[in-house]
């Protein structure tokens, strides 16, 4: 499985991607993000489903930028339009192949920046099927692959407004709900980041040991929370009053 997340507040656009591939019993590494196009004018694309769709998509999409002339798209719509194209192309070349080995057309696509003539960042997300949809201030993130334990917190917290710096501790602390609950998500973790209007991205990746000083201090004040707590109407009714005492921490880091 996998968890790609792509954020976009007011200041630019947070991306993540674990590195975490799972095969039966095998577990590999792996990058799962893409910079595509000439510098200055990328997209990034993340992915979750078929590797072999994903490779064959990314070629024919790559192949479409070229006969351009390869200096990449104008918008992002043009971009997400051609990359749909592509998929489904190879949805309709590799389907009667894929069911009869008994798999299923599926690769879930991110697709991020803001492209020479964009007025702002984009973010888009496109179904199996290549029809897609885009990022609203409504709701300012999309995710694929492992999505149900990091949207929580990215609900309660996340707004358009929030901040550049406190996005990125958000796209962390959602990763790190969802590789705790799931083992097949897992590090490193690459962490891009576009400001608005720049066109360039910068990227870093880390590892496990990389973040343990943010990992336990999470780990340690969600604790702390927890037991400052304000008592609720179940502590007279089930406790009879009496104060349960404090939590312990689970010692899984």
């Amino acid at each position: 499985m996998t968890y790609c997340l792509a954020l976009k507040v007011r200041d630019g656009l947070v991306c993540l991607a674990d590195g975490r591939i799972t095969a039966g019993t095998q577990v590999s590494m792996a990058r799962k993000v893409d910079l595509i196009g000439p510098a200055g004018n990328q997209t990034l694309v993340m992915t979750s489903g078929l590797r072999s769709m994903r490779d064959k998509t990314f070629a024919y999409y790559k192949r479409e930028i070229a006969k351009s002339g390869g200096g990449g798209y104008d918008t992002m719509l043009d971009a997400v339009s051609a990359y749909c194209a592509c998929l489904r192309q190879v949805r309709d070349e590799d389907q009667e192949d894929l069911e009869a080995s008994e798999l299923k057309v599926n690769l879930h696509t991110i697709l991020a920046g803001q492209l020479r003539n964009d007025l702002e960042p984009e973010i888009f997300l496109v179904y199996p099927e290549g029809n897609w949809i885009a990022i609203d201030k409504r709701t300012p993130f999309l995710s694929i692959g492992e999505t149900s334990y990091g949207k929580p917190i990215l609900d309660r917290a996340l707004t358009h407004e929030t901040d550049l710096a406190t996005a990125m501790k958000l796209a962390y602390l959602s990763f790190d709900s969802t590789r705790f609950s799931a083992a097949d998500v897992g590090y490193p973790i690459d962490l891009i980041v576009q400001r608005t209007n720049s066109r360039d991205w910068q990227e870093a990746q880390y590892d496990y040991d990389d973040l343990t000083k943010q990992r336990q201090w999470w780990n340690r004040e969600l604790t702390k929370l927890a037991e400052e707590m304000p008592a609720g109407p179940w502590t007279e009714s089930l406790l009879g009053g009496v104060h349960a005492g404090g939590l312990v921490a689970v010692k899984r880091d």
